[in-house]
């Protein structure tokens, strides 16, 4: 589902990335393949260095679909930023790969607090992020944040994500887990 970045992945998530649907929501833009691997040689300098940590989301089969990361790491937290290439859109694969990043994050890592701003006019994202249950708005609590991550030309609403609450979540979800005996496998 997840792995490390690596250079050559980037023609085939360069080419998912120039979507339309999938490009103006991308943090980290490219005008080709050779810039993209550009950027992604200095995601991959930037993680080494602590700032950030970027995994590849890939399919059943290890074909790169996308990419999620941590970005702009203080204090144990963090701001997320995923995008899925559009012909895997609406077939489940935000959701897994949110979850496996979390666990590493949160369980792994540590990472207190996940971000996540989402462009108001993405609707997409919105939903996606209002899917996920241990996901809090928080742009009426923390104005200051907001009024940070508002400055430019696109105006964003807040969320965030403890660890407090995924692993809360994660508790709940393992207790409605029906037990399974080793001698009815």
């Amino acid at each position: 589902m997840l792995m490390k970045r690596d250079l050559s992945d980037c023609e085939a998530l360069f080419n998912l990335l120039v979507h339309p649907d999938v490009f103006p929501f991308v943090r980290h833009r490219a005008s080709s393949v050779e810039e993209y691997l550009f950027v992604t040689k200095q995601l991959i300098e930037a993680e080494e260095q602590g700032e950030l940590i970027s995994r590849t989301i890939i399919d059943e089969w290890g074909t790169p679909i996308g990419t999620i990361t941590l970005f702009d790491i203080q204090n144990n937290a963090g701001f997320l930023g995923t995008w899925i290439g559009k012909p895997y859109h609406g077939m489940g694969y935000n959701e897994k790969a949110k979850s496996v990043f979390f666990d590493e994050l949160f369980f792994s890592g540590n990472i207190e607090r996940i971000y996540m701003k989402v462009r108001n006019t993405n609707e997409r994202s919105r939903k996606a992020v209002l899917k996920l249950p241990y996901v809090q708005e928080v742009s009426a609590t923390h104005p200051i944040l907001v009024s940070q991550i508002n400055k430019g030309a696109h105006q964003y609403d807040l969320f965030e994500i403890s660890k407090d609450m995924y692993s809360l979540h994660m508790m709940r979800t393992a207790a409605e887990e029906p037990l399974v005996l080793a001698n009815e496998a």
